[in-house]
């Protein structure tokens, strides 16, 4: 699909930032300009989106997209190039490193932003026909501790449970999950549940999170105690005869051992307690919770997988539920929240260095047998190298090739700066990206191909209750961008694959792909769209969301697995597994006495080459911090709003402080979403250490090592400008997404009326000036004017006193500005009809904290219902409520405390 009408009605299609899967309706008007809603009639979500997803309308612009194939010349410059060119020298390239050095030399680095297709395609590739099996996905980073538990516990990846137990469980349990940030769609269907059925819900978290606002009870565990709290719940509903005798029984096996296993590590509550730093009322009332509620769902996320001692932590959770029996039924199991849209159909179609295909292993009949299918002449028999390891290989130089599809693994991998550098030493570089620029990118690729984007892709994906949805074409591709299943395919021909590659639509690769999944399938594994292999063109474009299995005869529906035992195992009873002693394997110092826990914000995505570009987005946690508990900031030093380094011994980075009593003693909390190319020195993954789980491969991302330092600077401000500018060298800054132009926040140890470089050039040629500098007590305010409207202006002030920026950049998006409106454009200050909003809030709806004040303090809102109805502030996705009700209580004691006095 080249084009569409700009007429067209809405198109029904998916979300592509987080594994909940959202259907949204996409709307093009006569201008191209997309509106985005909740699909109403999608089971996933039934209308509601979060705040990145409604904001999705403004990612879609062209601004720094790569639009033309390209490589780079000897003097490091980028050239624009024809497809065939580019694709010649990509296969001429993989061909003679694998004749020379043979299949392992090559690799590829894949996402779960990619869709089914686009990753089938290139599994199929390295592993059917260029034989090497180094192709692993950043899904790595996010999920793999789940597939690995799944698959000794279930003998398959299998997501035993669906979204509708979320609405029919009695009690939930999140563990290191903190939903109302990252599973927003999710977590208000759990707030529904308290609200509607009294569910009740504990968070087990070492931060007290924003979904931790939300709970009955809270448990704020030490970092990789997991294990060691869900060991001595089991050996709690064993002493309380809580367990499910007959089912274990009759479908399980290893229970002995395993009890034996819980006991070593923590035989009751009171050990529980004392491994996890936690209060022992508080630890009996979770067991004796568990216990008497028979409907039991327990989610986990980030905070589990990300360990190196992640796979562990999920069978001790899978455990207490095989126990019990509390799986396959409604409101109870074990339930895995997946990061990515297509995290899942990543793993269906082997997109980790471990699997084949169709959730098939490297077992010789399992390899035989795709390829087999394939009629491959250069199969793969064995696992690859996952992707710390993969990185590490290009780093030894045993690597030579790498093909990076959909992912900026410069900045997300652990030892980021290390793996970024190593990236210079491939002899073949490929990069199939949608934008011209990110770290990956600059780090030397030497050839780039222009993927379609989200809004121009056309395929499927799966979210995590195994519900595969259609991702639709709502948007014409620009320029000489394709679909990376196109890309994929014409290399493959190249290659000398024609036939098997002769794909004309993703509909052909679905096809494909879901026949695969039932071929030589008896029953014996779990993944089967065989219902689905023989979908005609018309039926593939408006296919429903449909959860799997879909075989062949069989009317698909909402299916529960493991009710009644029939797990994929050799002897189809599910496993209990004995989990390791638990612990964090890299130990603090002296040196380093903290703990570098990282994560997502709330309105934020990855490394924001998508959520970056909506100023909606950006207004809520503009700048990269770093969140310390008061005692750690007042032993170090350093203060709230101030900046420190964070320092560990595989790098550092400096951050804006934030002191928060959530945060645990010991332990400090830094957002992922900075890189080199969006801040000065904000990339948490060159903090992060590569220690992994030996299961897995999944690296510990939740607790290496740290030091935290105050760092002071002199002056701080913004930058407000129509066109991209770059500060110079020294100044730390974070790029901000605002309407119409580029705004940075900056820190700086020299005056910016002394960048005489930068500041002509903003204010060059007939632009009207206007200033305002004091240079004795450190403030500059310089704007250039263009036909009425702020084409370019630099605040700045001392760090004690900086300049706000929420009235100027409001002027900066007003354009044509009236006379009163041009003289107090130096002031900072509110002008009339330009109300001061100060931070935003709600992302969903711009509500600022300044709006939120005012409606407390003089409109007499009481409650997050009254601010709601007020400027609908939390109505939407929910997430910001905590943060609202926060803001309220202060709002409000600061009014009585007036009134009183």
């Amino acid at each position: 699909m080249n084009s569409l009408s700009p007429h067209s009605p809405a198109v029904r299609t998916t979300c592509p930032y987080c594994g909940v899967g959202c259907g949204i309706l996409a709307a093009v008007d006569r201008q191209g300009d997309a509106t985005i809603s909740g699909d109403p009639a999608h089971p996933a979500n039934f209308g509601r989106l979060c705040s990145k997803g409604s904001a999705l309308g403004e990612t879609l612009s062209l601004d720094q997209r790569l639009l033309h194939p390209m490589f780079r010349r000897a003097d490091g410059s980028l050239a624009r190039t024809g497809w065939d060119t580019a694709l010649a020298k990509v296969a001429n390239g993989l061909r003679t490193i694998v004749d020379r050095d043979g299949p392992n030399a090559i690799a590829f680095y894949l996402s779960g932003q990619l869709l089914t297709e686009d990753y089938y395609v290139a599994n199929k590739l390295i592993k059917g026909f260029l034989g090497s099996s180094n192709v692993d996905t950043n899904s790595r980073l996010c999920m793999a501790s789940s597939v690995a538990g799944h698959r000794r516990a279930f003998g398959a990846d299998v997501v035993p449970g669906i979204y509708r137990d979320l609405d029919e469980a009695d009690l939930i349990v999140l563990v290191g999950s903190n939903a109302a940030w990252c599973h927003p769609v999710l977590y208000q269907r759990i707030i529904a549940a308290k609200k509607e059925r009294g569910t009740r819900l504990v968070v087990i978290d070492p931060r007290h999170t924003a979904t931790a606002a939300a709970a009955d009870l809270f448990l704020p565990i030490a970092s990789g105690m997991d294990t060691a709290l869900f060991c001595g719940l089991l050996a709690y509903l064993a002493d309380t005869r809580a367990l499910n005798d007959s089912y274990i029984a009759e479908y399980t096996s290893g229970f002995a051992d395993v009890l034996a296993r819980a006991r070593e590590i923590a035989g009751d509550a009171a050990a529980a307690a004392s491994a996890g730093g936690l209060d022992l009322g508080e630890v009996a009332r979770f067991f004796e919770l568990f216990a008497r509620t028979e409907r039991v769902v327990t989610c986990y996320s980030q905070g589990v997988n990300q360990s190196a001692q992640g796979t562990d932590k999920v069978n001790a959770i899978i455990n207490v539920h095989l126990a019990t029996g509390r799986l396959g039924r409604p409101g109870m199991g074990p339930f895995s929240l997946t990061g990515q849209p297509n995290a899942m159909g990543g793993r269906e179609v082997g997109g980790l260095a471990n699997q084949l295909a169709a959730h098939m292993g490297f077992s010789p009949s399992e390899t035989d047998r795709v390829r087999r299918f394939w009629n491959a002449p250069r199969m793969a028999a064995s696992e690859g190298l996952k992707a710390v390891d993969m990185f590490e290989a290009i780093e030894r130089g045993t690597i030579k090739a790498l093909w990076v599809m959909a992912t900026n693994p410069a900045v997300s991998l652990p030892r980021a700066g290390a793996f970024r550098a190593a990236l210079k030493k491939l002899e073949l570089f490929i990069v199939s990206e949608t934008t011209l620029h990110n770290d990956t990118v600059d780090a030397g690729a030497h050839v780039l191909l222009p993927a379609a984007a989200w809004g121009e892709k056309d395929g499927t994906v799966t979210n995590s209750e195994r519900r595969i949805s259609r991702q639709r074409a709502f948007l014409p591709r620009p320029g000489e961008a394709q679909p990376d299943w196109w890309i994929v395919s014409e290399v493959a021909q190249r290659l000398g694959f024609e036939s098997a590659f002769a794909y004309r639509k993703p509909a052909d690769v679905f096809r494909e792909h879901a026949a695969l999944s039932a071929f030589e399938n008896d029953g014996r594994r779990a993944f089967d769209l065989g219902g689905l292999a023989a979908l005609a063109d018309d039926d593939y474009d408006q296919l429903d969301a449909v959860m799997w299995p879909v075989k062949a005869g069989v009317e698909p529906g909402e299916a529960r697995f493991f009710g009644a035992g029939a797990f994929f195992t050799s002897d189809r009873r599910g496993r209990f597994i004995a989990p390791g002693h638990p612990g964090v394997r890299a130990a603090t110092s002296d040196a380093f006495p903290l703990r570098l826990n990282t994560g997502r914000l709330r309105d934020q995505w990855h490394t924001m080459t998508r959520s970056g570009k909506s100023p909606r987005l950006g207004a809520h946690s503009p700048e990269p911090m770093v969140d310390v508990h008061p005692d750690d900031a007042s032993r170090t030093g350093i203060s709230d709003g101030g900046f420190a380094k964070v320092t560990t011994p595989h790098g550092g980075a400096v951050f804006r402080v934030c002191v928060r009593s959530g945060q645990q003693r010991g332990s400090i909390f830094a957002p992922i979403h900075w890189s080199y190319s969006t801040a000065a020195d904000a990339c948490v993954g060159a903090l992060a250490m590569a220690e992994n789980d030996p299961l897995s491969g999944q690296p510990e991302l939740k607790a290496t090592p740290a030091r935290v330092e105050p760092l002071e600077f002199a002056y701080r401000g913004f930058a407000l400008t129509r066109d991209l500018i770059a500060l110079p060298d020294g100044t730390w800054f974070a790029r901000v997404a605002v309407a119409g132009g580029h705004g940075l926040l900056f820190a700086t140890n020299e005056l910016p009326a002394r960048w005489h470089g930068l500041v002509e050039k903003l204010i060059c040629g007939d632009r009207e000036r206007a200033e305002y500098i004091d240079l004795p007590r450190g403030i500059v305010r310089i704007a250039a004017l263009c036909a009425g409207k702020i084409d370019a202006c630099i605040f700045s002030g001392p760090s004690q006193n900086p300049p706000r920026w929420e009235v100027v950049r409001a002027l900066f998006d007003l354009g044509i500005l009236a006379e009163r409106d041009r003289r107090l454009l130096l002031s900072g200050q509110s002008t009339e009809g330009v109300a001061e909003t100060g931070p935003i809030v709600c992302a969903c709806y711009s509500v600022g904290l300044e709006a939120i004040r005012r409606a407390v303090a003089e409109g007499g809102a009481a409650n997050v219902g009254d601010i709601g109805r007020a400027l609908r502030a939390g109505t939407n996705c929910g997430s910001c409520v905590p943060e609202l009700q926060g803001i309220i209580e202060r709002t409000a004691s600061a009014v009585g405390s007036r009134t009183a006095s």
